[in-house]
């Protein structure tokens, strides 16, 4: 039985080594929450809220989630016993939505458990794979040849697939350019739903460039409007923000929203809700990838454990760190060689926080004990 003895929260900011520009605003230094979880034995458990800033992708921020996560859910994982972590996360389910800030407790309570179990995180999530192919996510550059230097530059590294954001009068134009300059990599696009029904001209004109998937063209909860713009499209339609909870993934499933399933960690609000959603999806025969939002060394290692499942098939945002930091918070970086990401097999996480580094980085920290 694990009894968890005290709880620590680390608001932590790093600069972006590029600037990442999406339809809403635009990125140049990022701010999460780093979780530690302090067994009654003393091991400790890593996670990592990885919220945005502002209430843009989502409508949780990093304010929102530290308020969440010291006034309500760091009470209720002190007050908790359990054996599998899947127990934490029922424990945690009496607070509703809040799905970054959970996600933070959850990953942290996987990452002590595994180690003391002695396993890899990936191998206690159920994983097979020693290592996983890496995608890389491009924004919105301020010109086409700008987006087509980048996606030079990622693909010389090795990234087997290049996603890039689209918004309305930044979509068929770009993607056509780099479809003609890299005509046999694995394209994607992603919309954060910034169109609506009536744009389905833009979709059908994407429709015709061999993209692998069109990734949440429409709001989050449109998804009848997702399964109207299926059916006439030839090119999947991947869900993201639409499936928040695995009934989500059961009604875009009923409706025939799309095929195909972006699984964030953060968005699922864990690790144990994205396994649950990576099954229903397996069962049904819907390929899926894990998505990512910037995160740090704590949250991409999960990610990476996470994408070592089966039905992961698709190459997934495991980007290495050098993609988006200088310096990372783990004493070695997530490091993408040849468009792979090996999987630790370390027990736990598989990297180490540096915590000398960490201090010079941290913004606010509280302790919640019993």
């Amino acid at each position: 039985m694990i009894r968890i003895e005290k709880v620590e929260l680390r608001r932590v900011r790093l600069p972006l080594v590029h600037r990442f520009q999406t339809s809403s605003h635009a990125k140049r230094e990022l701010e999460h929450i780093l979780v530690t979880l302090t067994g009654s034995d003393g091991a400790v458990g890593w996670g990592e809220i990885a919220s945005p800033s502002g209430p843009f992708y989502s409508a949780e921020t990093v304010d929102s989630c530290w308020a969440v996560a010291r006034t309500f859910l760091a009470p209720l994982v002190l007050a908790a016993r359990w054996e599998h972590p899947s127990e934490l996360a029922a424990a945690m389910a009496k607070v509703r939505g809040n799905h970054f800030a959970r996600a933070g407790f959850d990953m942290a309570g996987w990452a002590l458990w595994s180690r003391a179990m002695g396993v890899p995180l990936s191998k206690a999530l159920g994983g097979e794979r020693a290592k996983v192919e890496a995608g890389v996510s491009l924004g919105i550059e301020a010109t086409i040849d700008d987006l087509l230097a980048q996606v030079e530059a990622r693909v010389a590294e090795g990234y087997r697939r290049v996603k890039l954001k689209i918004a309305p009068g930044w979509d068929v134009e770009p993607v056509r350019a780099v479809r003609a300059a890299f005509p046999s990599v694995p394209v994607h696009v992603d919309a954060n739903g910034a169109y609506a029904l009536d744009a389905r001209a833009v979709f059908e004109e994407l429709d015709g460039l061999g993209l692998l998937m069109i990734e949440q063209p429409f709001a989050p909860r449109a998804l009848t409007d997702h399964a109207a713009l299926q059916a006439i499209l030839t090119t999947p339609i991947c869900l993201d923000e639409s499936v928040e909870e695995v009934d989500d993934l059961v009604t875009a499933l009923r409706l025939g929203a799309g095929r195909i399933l972006n699984i964030k960690v953060s968005r699922m609000g864990g690790l144990t809700p994205a396994v649950r959603a990576h099954d229903l999806a397996v069962a049904h025969d819907v390929p899926v990838w894990c998505g990512g939002m910037h995160e740090f060394g704590i949250g991409r290692a999960a990610n990476v454990a996470l994408s070592s499942l089966p039905g992961f098939t698709l190459p997934s945002d495991v980007s290495g760190s050098d993609k988006y930091y200088a310096r990372d918070v783990t004493r070695e970086p997530v490091v993408c060689d040849g468009g792979f990401v090996e999987v630790p097999s370390a027990p736990g996480l598989g990297w180490e926080a540096d915590l000398d580094f960490l201090d010079s980085r941290t913004t606010g920290r509280e302790t919640v004990s019993p």
